[in-house]
């Protein structure tokens, strides 16, 4: 079973229930963070990281003596990553997505296979025996997917090889990182607050990750501040919510030195056993209701 946390925006709280979901998971699981932007969930669980690899992206290099300035590659390229500029083709590795093309419609071989880094995936194991993987983009690259897909093919690796469910800790938004992160997941949870700004960004991810065709829940954090427009919407659009989060000065001190969520007392802790066995009750039902 895999479950996707998400949200319409970034601070609603979706890394703390990633974090307290996996530490009261009743069965064998392992936690992935793909906000790869900002990676954070390794605060909460605290892993010891065991190895980290460099993942790179295939990128053209030009051998100028054989190129004969055709401008097929530069034709190809929808991205821009090749310019043919008078008598100088110009590349522009950071554009490119990797796709090979160019290398493809090149008629003198002019150009061959390079690299550029996009970051790094970390591979660790918690006090607790959860295997917690990440991945890091490298300042300045502004392409995450590719580095999510790598991230994303190991966690999958070893969730077979070792049986485990996944929580994944998706980026915020509804862009294409967050479509990468909850693509595949049995269920989708979209953690957010309420707030007007909580409401506006919920909707978004609720119409962004509705054709994927995947459940979807609700967790409401900081409950009892603002109004309950959002769960107003919730029932309008039979969008279960199936745990809320109090506002209080001792969640936030807990989250603040860093604590699993789950564990700040016993209350806390049935709070999101109660909502683990929701979603694992909605995946295996396939259906939006808890």
């Amino acid at each position: 079973m895999i479950v996707a946390v998400a949200s319409g925006k970034g601070g609603t709280g979706k890394t703390t229930v990633s974090a307290s979901l996996a530490s009261v998971w009743k069965r064998p699981v392992m936690a992935v963070d793909m906000d790869v932007e900002e990676p954070n969930l390794h605060l909460f669980l605290r892993p010891t990281w065991a190895s980290a690899e460099s993942v790179h992206l295939a990128v053209p290099l030009l051998d100028e003596d054989r190129c004969r300035l055709c401008g097929a590659c530069a034709d190809f390229c929808q991205f821009k990553a090749i310019s043919l500029l008078g008598k100088h083709l110009m590349l522009f590795p950071e554009m490119c997505h990797g796709c090979g093309g160019c290398l493809s419609v090149c008629p003198e071989g002019a150009l061959r296979r390079g690299q550029r880094e996009l970051g790094t995936v970390e591979v660790g194991i918690t006090g607790e025996a959860i295997p917690c993987l990440t991945g890091r983009l490298r300042v300045g690259e502004a392409m995450s997917p590719p580095l999510m897909r790598t991230l994303l093919g190991k966690a999958w690796a070893q969730k077979e090889l070792e049986a485990r469910d996944m929580v994944i800790d998706a980026p915020p938004g509804v862009s294409c990182p967050a479509m990468t992160a909850v693509r595949g997941a049995d269920v989708i949870l979209l953690v957010t607050e309420p707030t007007p700004f909580g409401l506006h960004d919920l909707r978004l991810a609720w119409k962004a990750f509705r054709p994927l065709g995947i459940p979807m829940g609700v967790v409401i954090n900081r409950a009892g501040l603002g109004d309950r427009n959002v769960q107003g919407f919730c029932e309008e659009n039979v969008l279960p919510v199936l745990a809320e989060i109090p506002f209080s000065r001792d969640v936030a001190e807990h989250y603040a030195r860093g604590g699993v969520l789950a564990r700040l007392d016993a209350g806390m802790k049935e709070r999101f056993e109660a909502l683990a066995e929701r979603l694992e009750r909605m995946a295996l039902e396939g259906v939006t209701h808890a």
